[in-house]
């Protein structure tokens, strides 16, 4: 059933899905007819704030570009890549490689987002390499994974109201993640995803003539040749002996860190992965070959992000985010607050495409109705984060990274994509509920 519902999907899809950028731009062009048409903002008013607001996610920019990097370089050294080598060869069939790569994608997205999108692209690419498959459901089924990652152990949303002094302190005293990440309501919708989704996945298995592969050759990549270390310079770039000094230094700072009692943030994890990947690589010079494939996949975020902030600005400074999360919470009792934050925050996550940046726009009216009608405020805050992860199964933005090293395009996936919007969507509003 799920194959025939996915196959006219597909095809829609291709045919009116624009390249990301195209898409971004209409956004932009959307949030601001919405500004002027809704809040009654001039047109000189909305172009000033957007104007204001594109450049202001630079530094947010950087951190989710080295997400992407970090996590590209530490995938992509000869101990995982024989990982991902051997987790492969446990897949004989077509529908064994999409189940086996959904199951890593959505294990690698729990533990942190950015290793899995570039694990789950890696891996895909390893089984096609393997196995005769439909390359865009395989794909498809690696992003699939993402799914749970603001769920899991890098949510940025449960992580920062888990710090002290963040900025909604004031409202929420510290939030743990027994309250959150580790709540039971939220381990059982993890749980059922991670048996829903890669049944789906298989159940849209194209027939072999509808089905479209790749030619396992062009998955090959070049081995990097050994160069002369004759000159210095060339010793220096493939000698080993810098990168276990410095990997030792990362690793004595990181263990330092914990031992002090510190959590994972985005600078952390991105240190971890720098340090990982500096020393699994073994010289400068492999760890560098990995840089130059890891940074082709964020072209799209380089370009993109700005937009996106742009598009932010004009939701927050405009009020035309707190007027579309105001609508449907106000909807909302103590028991259904949930659910309408999960559909604002899924709406609100086609204009602000960032966990961190949607908190931003989204807490300041959330966690008041939640104090209001006194609903438990760690379950708004998770029904936001699983919102921002529900509606990036047809939000390119994300998808730019294993779009970028599958060497697909987005209207090649998001047809499957769609279907689990719907799946997902059901199983993710009725755990937040009733659970």
């Amino acid at each position: 059933m799920l194959n025939a519902i996915s196959r006219p999907m597909v095809r829609i899809v291709d045919r009116y899905l624009p390249d990301p950028f195209v898409f971004v731009v209409v956004l932009t062009l959307v949030a601001g007819l919405a500004a002027m048409g809704i809040q009654g903002s001039s047109p000189l008013e909305v172009i000033s704030v957007w104007g204001d607001g594109f450049w202001s996610l630079l530094s947010f920019s950087m951190q989710m570009l080295l997400v992407l990097v970090t996590g590209y370089m530490m995938a992509s050294t000869p101990l995982v890549k024989k990982g991902l080598q051997a987790l492969a060869g446990l897949a004989s069939s077509a529908g064994g490689a999409i189940l086996l790569v959904s199951v890593v994608s959505l294990a690698a997205s729990w533990i942190n987002w950015g290793f899995g999108l570039v694990v789950g692209a890696l891996f895909a690419k390893e089984l096609a390499r393997q196995i005769k498959v439909d390359y865009r459901l395989l794909v498809a089924s690696a992003y699939s994974g993402f799914i749970v990652w603001h769920g899991g152990l890098a949510g940025s949303i449960p992580l920062s109201i888990a710090t002290e002094g963040h900025p909604f302190a004031d409202l929420t005293g510290i939030i743990p993640t027994s309250q959150t990440i580790f709540s039971t309501y939220n381990l059982i919708i993890v749980a059922a995803l991670f048996v829903v989704v890669p049944l789906v996945n298989r159940a849209m298995m194209p027939s072999e003539t509808d089905s479209i592969y790749i030619d396992p050759a062009l998955l090959k990549t070049d081995e990097t040749t050994k160069p002369d270390t004759r000159s210095p310079a060339e010793y220096l770039e493939t000698t080993p002996i810098l990168s276990v000094l410095i990997g030792a230094a990362g690793a004595a700072w990181l263990i330092q860190y914990f031992a002090a009692g510190n959590g994972l943030s985005l600078n952390v994890i991105n240190f971890l992965f720098l340090t990982l990947a500096i020393l699994l690589h073994g010289t400068p010079r492999h760890l560098l070959n990995a840089l130059n494939e890891a940074v082709k996949g964020g072209a799209g975020i380089v370009i993109q992000f700005p937009f996106y902030a742009g598009i932010m600005a004009i939701m927050v400074q405009t009020g035309l985010a707190a007027t579309v999360s105001e609508g449907l919470v106000g909807l909302a009792t103590e028991a259904t607050l949930p659910f309408w934050s999960f559909l604002s925050a899924g709406i609100v996550n086609f204009f602000v495409p960032s966990g961190g940046g949607q908190w931003a726009v989204q807490a300041p009216v959330i966690l008041p109705a939640a104090q209001a009608l006194g609903a438990d405020l760690g379950r708004a805050s998770m029904a936001v984060a699983w919102g921002d992860a529900w509606t990036n199964m047809v939000q390119p933005f994300w998808a730019l990274p294993i779009l970028g090293i599958a060497g697909l395009r987005a209207k090649d996936i998001m047809g499957f994509c769609v279907i689990h919007l719907v799946i997902t969507g059901v199983i993710i509003a009725l755990g937040l509920t009733f659970l």
